[in-house]
């Protein structure tokens, strides 16, 4: 929807794709979806649910054996943005390395977009 030709909208890290796909296979889900919604204390949070059923307005990419979906009001929020799967010793969890974020909390759950992205959206 809001992509480049040839190019994919968020890219997958080794380490993402693997854990992805072990999600994916634990369950026999499609995918994992993946998208934005108001909250948090730097306006905006990033959500992933699990997909039993493909949506076709939803932006898929596929690497490794790992299957991503993009809410169709996310896209242009996450284009460009690099998934990756951290492991340290107090946590595991993905990290999402996005180029459109413009702030985000200290407790790295909440961000805030590029006011450019946040005026597209609200038409003002």
């Amino acid at each position: 929807m809001f992509g480049i030709p040839g190019k994919q909208a968020v890219t997958i890290t080794p380490r993402a794709a693997a854990q992805i796909k072990k999600l994916m296979h634990r369950d026999n889900h499609v995918g994992l979806r993946i998208g934005v919604k108001k909250g948090g204390c730097a306006g905006m949070e990033y959500t992933m649910e699990y997909v039993d059923l493909a949506d076709p307005n939803d932006e898929t990419v596929e690497q490794d054996g790992a299957r991503v979906m993009i809410a169709p009001m996310a896209q242009m929020f996450l284009f460009g943005t690099e998934i990756d799967y951290e492991v340290s010793l107090l946590e595991a969890g993905f990290k999402f390395n996005n180029p459109n974020v413009s702030e985000a909390c200290g407790c790295g759950e909440s961000i805030k977009f590029d006011e450019t992205l946040s005026e597209m959206t609200t038409g003002k």
